[in-house]
């Protein structure tokens, strides 16, 4: 055994030991209670940051515990390789993109096994291989034929320059971030997921999820958006079509000084056609097609917006409402029209005092500070009705109800439930994806590829020019096929999926990943799923979490698995930050994993990582904690060092331990209770920080002890152990180096947590605190069964507490047995 602590080549032999033992390889094994941990997994960029480093260290140190404790641990790691970035690089570099993509793998998979995490490698999984994309089709197809996927016709993202289709993604400031050419808005028919049929059921299982962050559940609650109110058809003068709105306020009708459609609304074509307001609609619309989503719906933006010419009738009054239309209606919400309140609702109020309109309030909420005839801001719409003719005084709740009741009796309306969850967009003009599996026939129309014919898969053939449609355009041989149905010729969808889909059901694939048979045997899924685990950021709360829980409920519903849920407990660890700032190349500030590895060891990365915060705040980066951790590595390594070459030799190992003595007894006290103590925080609050904290501690009270005299050789081995082990999922390589060394056949993975001895933490002798007005000054030890008289009077012996108290009078005595005593005096 080296003398000092040569990080390199432990943590080299250890790598080399597990991989050839095959170390973390998994099976179904139902004797065991089953553990499925797992880290959401990575884009393939090339290089691992930080922020992966504190994601999968996170999930190693619970699979590790979680294997010690004695379960049977699914831990595995994959790549959500199909994207935008590869794609850019063969048009940028002329590189293919499944090159690009598997040298980016090699790279990132070997820098994970140099930090040591616990993977079972053999279940490795990327989705842009052929026998992952295969089922992912094969999905798909069990997707239409139930359904819920549909081709329909929608608005995206146009670059006239490239003269192609962009994602949200690409859109940088409104502009192309290839060539910064301004994006405009252009109709395509695309492919949607139906997930709004799932709309309730995605809501209410929410209330199932208690091992669910609340804000990631709140932030899911408010994407769907469910809401309750009246759907209204309006009149509108001079056309024969009537204006659909959906509004959550019915009772504010009698309010209404605008109407306010969306510039995509199908009826303002028609409505300007001809007119003198053609011409400033159709600029207006020009405009809105170059601003984002955020932009157009941002409550501190300036109202804008254009009057179209047209009325409607306000079917309570009769009153003729002017139509406009603006930018803040979206059309994808509700019906893309609005009814203007202004004197309810702020951004109708600013509109309304943009364009001189009537402020009209409905309800009195009775606050003295408002004046209803000169109203500066719109007030909140909860009180007694007003100027609504025959429901004048009623409750505002109530006259929701009766004048929804009104609209259903007139024909004009009726209760709805709305949302604001969409369908699932999900075709891409791109190449490096999932081909989605439809044909497209003249006699047939669209029908799904036959499953026999699967995978779809990637041409080889095709140009990658940045410009105009998808590469797949390209290639003849990819479009040009016959019908499944008829046999005539037909013509391949060019479109490939949205990425997303590809990681909403992954985790099901990693319980089966070699099955050439479909996507996952039913049993071995049913054996691993729900995962227990599920680590990543909380950025992914919203979009992936959601879609895969919309994938495992139809999943669900088709027979294929049993959990309807994916995931029983998530944990959304925070970023990784320096200098007060997201870490970025941008800002650089970047720190690489690979430096801190080369100068400190992996170990030292994964105890600084774990130890500088809880998992889900925000990790400030600190190059002194760093060498704190380093230095802590090193005092274990030579403590562990001097018993192995200068004390061991006399006893005999695994000799069974007495406690002689009070020294004895403290440092049994000081191991068990850290034992209990990282046992609780790292097996179930993963309060990671703070178990570290506890095992330098007992450090300290190791080396004290091995320094104040005459050693307990077997209480000092057992001491050794039980740190070696409970330091073990935190940093793998040293402590199975140490362990070895302590003369341990076994691996210490493969080792069970040491169990706490309760009695070991009942103490002859406690510390209670003296205060005087609740200030420190000074420390008792004594018996712990001392009642309250004998501890006062002790507390007054103090020396301490009589310099304290000289002058003064004491009025009262606290007396906490076991904790404190308290003098107030004056």
């Amino acid at each position: 055994m080296k003398e000092r602590y040569d990080f390199k080549s432990i943590e080299e032999k250890w790598q080399k030991i597990w991989e050839d033992e095959k170390a973390f390889e998994t099976s179904e094994d139902h004797t065991k209670e089953k553990f499925y941990d797992l880290e959401m997994f990575p884009y393939p960029s090339g290089k691992l940051h930080m922020g992966h480093v504190r994601n999968y260290s996170i999930g190693d140190v619970i699979a590790r515990f979680k294997r010690m404790k004695g379960y049977n641990v699914l831990h595995v790691m994959g790549w959500d390789s199909f994207g935008l970035p590869a794609e850019n690089a063969a048009i940028k570099h002329n590189i293919p993109p499944a090159e690009w993509t598997d040298s980016n793998i090699a790279e990132m998979r070997r820098q994970l096994k140099s930090l040591g995490f616990s993977y079972d490698w053999d279940r490795e999984v990327a989705t842009c291989k052929e026998d992952y994309y295969k089922w992912m089709q094969w999905l798909f197809i069990q997707f239409y034929n139930k359904g819920l996927a549909e081709k329909r016709n929608s608005s995206v993202n146009w670059c006239p320059s490239c003269q192609t289709v962009l994602a949200n993604e690409q859109v940088v400031d409104g502009c192309c971030e290839r060539c910064h050419t301004p994006v405009t808005k252009k109709h395509l028919s695309q492919w949607y997921l139906k997930i709004t049929e799932y709309a309730d059921r995605l809501l209410e299982n929410l209330d199932d999820l208690p091992g669910w962050p609340d804000k990631v559940k709140m932030m899911q609650k408010n994407w769907i958006g469910r809401s309750t109110g009246a759907e209204l058809e309006l009149e509108i003068k001079n056309f024969d079509k009537k204006l659909s709105i959906y509004t959550t306020r019915p009772d504010t009708i009698y309010g209404v000084t605008f109407m306010v459609l969306a510039p995509e609304h199908p009826y303002v074509e028609e409505l300007v056609k001809g007119t003198e307001y053609e011409a400033p609609a159709r600029a207006y619309i020009e405009e809105c097609a170059h601003k984002s989503e955020i932009e157009r719906t941002s409550l501190s933006k300036e109202k804008t917006g254009v009057f179209i010419g047209s009325y409607c009738v306000n079917p309570v009054n009769g009153k003729e409402i002017p139509i406009f239309i603006s930018d803040y209606v979206m059309m994808d919400y509700g019906t893309g029209a609005i009814m203007g309140v202004p004197a309810h609702d702020q951004r109708d109020f600013d509109f309304a005092k943009k364009f001189d309109l009537e402020i009209i309030p409905v309800i009195d909420t009775h606050d003295p500070d408002v004046d209803l005839n000169n109203m500066t801001e719109a007030t909140p719409a909860e009180g007694t009705m007003i100027n609504s003719g025959k429901y004048d005084g009623m409750n505002n709740k109530e006259a929701i109800k009766a004048i929804t009741r009104e609209f259903q009796e007139k024909g004009i309306g009726g209760e709805q439930v709305n949302y604001k969850l969409r369908d699932w967009l999900i075709s891409r003009q791109r190449y490096w994806g999932c081909p989605i599996p439809m044909v497209y026939c003249e006699e047939c129309g669209w029908v799904p590829e036959k499953e026999e014919n699967l995978p779809i898969r990637l041409p080889l053939d095709v140009e990658f020019t940045g410009k105009g449609d998808s590469p797949l355009t390209t290639s003849a041989e990819f479009q040009n096929t016959v019908c499944p149905h008829c046999g005539r010729p037909a013509r391949r969808e060019i479109d490939t999926m949205d990425t997303f889909l590809d990681s909403s059901w992954y985790f099901l694939r990693y319980c089966d990943p070699h099955n050439t048979e479909k996507p996952f045997d039913k049993e071995k899924a049913d054996y691993w799923m729900n995962v227990d685990q599920y680590i990543g950021g909380v950025e992914h709360a919203i979009l992936h979490l959601l879609y895969s829980r919309f994938f495992q409920m139809v999943l669900h519903d088709l027979g294929l698995v049993d959990a309807e849920e994916p995931f029983r407990n998530l944990l959304t660890q925070g970023m990784v930050i320096k200098d007060g700032a997201k870490m970025s190349k941008s800002l650089g500030n970047v720190v690489s994993p690979e430096e801190i590895q080369q100068r400190y060891g992996s170990d030292t990365a994964r105890l600084f990582i774990l130890f500088a915060a809880p998992p889900e705040k925000e990790l400030d980066w600190s190059d002194s904690g760093v060498e704190g951790s380093y230095r802590f590595l090193n005092r274990v390594y030579r403590l562990v060092y001097d018993y192995i070459v200068n004390i061991r030799g006399n006893q005999k190992p695994g000799e069974k331990f007495t406690i002689n003595g009070d020294r004895d007894k403290a440092l049994n006290y000081a191991l068990n209770g850290t034992i209990k103590k990282v046992t609780e925080d790292a097996g179930g609050r993963y309060s990671f920080n703070t178990a570290i904290s506890s095992i330098m501690e007992l450090v300290n009270e190791l080396y004290k002890y091995k320094l104040s005299g005459e050693i307990n050789l077997p209480l000092m081995e057992h001491a050794l152990n039980c740190l070696l082990l409970i330091l073990n999922p935190f940093v793998p390589h040293i402590t199975e180096e140490l362990w070895s060394e302590m003369g341990h056949k076994e691996r210490i993975y493969q080792t069970p947590w040491p169990d706490y001895d309760e009695s070991a933490l009942v103490l002859d002798e406690i510390e209670v605190i003296v205060q005087i007005n609740g200030k420190l000054k000074d420390k008792l030890v004594v018996p712990r069964d001392t009642d309250k008289e004998t501890l006062e009077e002790l507390a007054k012996a103090s020396s301490k507490v009589q310099a304290g108290c000289e002058g003064k009078n004491i009025v009262k005595s606290i007396v906490i047995p076991g904790k404190l005593v308290n003098f107030v005096v004056k």
